[in-house]
């Protein structure tokens, strides 16, 4: 189809009852912008059409949001996620492609982490636009297309996989974190070539797995593709748009403690297994403290009382009720602070576990630690590198307001690309509440307005170029 003629999407796809929210504090084409690093401004006729545009692909870039959504997109399970993905980048002109996660050619990688199981058949999906003369810097738009669990679903308003709007804000399961940032690249993308326009030079999008566990498909990604000039993940603000400055890194670590079994009559003669994960537990809580001190603190992290977290994620043991149990396993996520290496952090852990295994309360007691999933550093996204300037002047001409920074205490796909390919990287995404949480929800006018300023940030990084005829 012809983009910026024809309707982006089929007129039959299902809007879920969408009420147009139009975006009020859009100022486009108001004056050239200058922005760091770029001999020239945004025309402000070519800045006027490409809002326009953005603004007349609302109703297609809700519908095709919730589309996104309605697929229950968990660890091995991200498939017919990415297949939408897919066919939504071909509606727009582009022409997907897989990238495999292949986990023997990138173990020796140090961004690498121990994944939690295969990765046949969960292919990341790839695009690249490439102009007809390259004469702007080059840009990577990335999203994740997996999600958390959506923990108990009763809990929900409406069903976590059904997507409900509500107040202006869409609801569900992967809303927020982050498919409304896929889905704001990709109509920015849509509004430059509804407006006849285009970067003028490559644009990499890509729909990656494993974001919330390992960031191997990311990084599976990164090295399958050339370097860009700049990576840029519209991962979500936390209730308002952000601009990430740092986040951190994070460990995850699988306990297990095996102590003997009896009948509950006799508990005095066994050890109770999960009994002494409390002991664990009172451990890695004290370590939590510890890091938290304000003088192991980055200068990044000064002002969050408590930035690096221990959490009980998982926990499973027992046999029986009248069994004293053998054995209990717990998953834990610990934070790293950035400049403290995730490797030192896995020692420390590993120390952690042989000191509290001499606790003469655990006497008979086996404790055990194993490493899969997250084995991440943290990072810095310098607020005055020039994808950062960029997004934040654009940012102010769209929204008429300052782009607030944020320095997360979770952590993105964007440190793969500064710590190991020292490309300027960041995120910038929609506004959205609750993510990892009951009731997840994206603001919609905020998706409105990442979309434009992604696509004048395409305009203004890469330059532009007529579409061909």
């Amino acid at each position: 189809m012809a983009i910026g003629v024809d309707p982006l999407w089929p007129d039959d796809f299902f809007v879920l009852g969408f009420v147009p929210y139009h975006v009020r504090s859009l100022r486009p084409g108001c004056e050239p912008v200058k922005l760091a690093g770029m001999n020239q401004s945004i025309d402000p006729g070519a800045s006027r059409a490409i809002s326009e545009a953005v603004q007349s692909l609302e109703e297609q870039a809700v519908s095709s949001l919730g589309s996104l959504v309605r697929h229950r997109s968990v660890l091995g399970q991200e498939q017919p996620c990415l297949e939408e993905a897919t066919r939504i980048y071909r509606e727009i002109g582009l022409e997907p492609y897989p990238v495999p996660v292949e986990a023997s050619l990138l173990a020796d990688h140090p961004g690498f982490s121990p994944p939690l199981i295969p990765y046949e058949a969960r292919d990341n999906i790839v695009a690249v636009h490439r102009p007809r003369q390259a004469k702007g810097r080059s840009l990577l738009l990335q999203g994740h297309v997996d999600v958390v669990p959506e923990g108990a679903a009763d809990l929900w308003t409406t069903p976590p996989y059904e997507p409900s709007i509500r107040n202006g804000r869409m609801y569900g399961r992967g809303a927020g974190d982050m498919k409304a940032g896929i889905i704001c690249f990709l109509v920015a993308f849509a509004a430059l070539r509804r407006a006849g326009l285009q970067p003028a030079a490559e644009v990499q999008f890509a729909a990656v797995i494993e974001e919330e566990c390992t960031g191997n498909g990311a990084l599976a990604v990164m090295r399958a593709l050339p370097k860009p000039d700049a990576c840029l993940i519209p991962e979500p603000g936390d209730g308002h748009s952000a601009l990430y400055i740092a986040e951190v890194g994070v460990v995850w670590a699988w306990v297990t403690i095996t102590g003997r079994p009896v009948h509950v009559r006799e508990m005095h003669k066994g050890v109770n297994a999960i009994e002494a994960a409390y002991i664990v537990i009172e451990r890695f809580k004290a370590y939590e403290t510890e890091m938290n001190k304000p003088e192991r603190r980055h200068p990044a992290f000064a002002a969050i009382d408590h930035p690096i977290n221990v959490n009980l994620g998982t926990i499973q043991g027992g046999e029986w009720n009248s069994s004293v149990p053998t054995r209990a396993r717990l998953g834990m996520r610990v934070g790293v602070m950035p400049g403290h290496s995730c490797h030192d952090v896995r020692a420390e852990i590993e120390h952690l576990i042989q000191e509290t295994a001499q606790d003469r309360r655990l006497e008979g007691v086996r404790v055990e630690v194993e490493f899969r999933g997250f084995m991440a550093d943290g990072a810095i996204f310098a607020p005055e590198q020039e994808i950062s300037l960029t997004v934040s002047a654009l940012h102010r001409q769209v929204a008429g307001e300052d782009l607030r920074p944020y320095a997360a205490t979770g952590l993105t796909d964007a440190r793969l690309y500064k710590l190991y390919q020292n490309t300027e990287a960041t995120c910038y995404g929609p506004s959205a509440e609750n993510i990892h949480g009951i009731d997840e929800n994206v603001d919609l006018a905020s998706m409105q307005t990442v979309s434009c300023v992604l696509a004048l940030t395409m305009a203004a990084w890469c330059g532009l170029e007529a579409v061909a005829a």
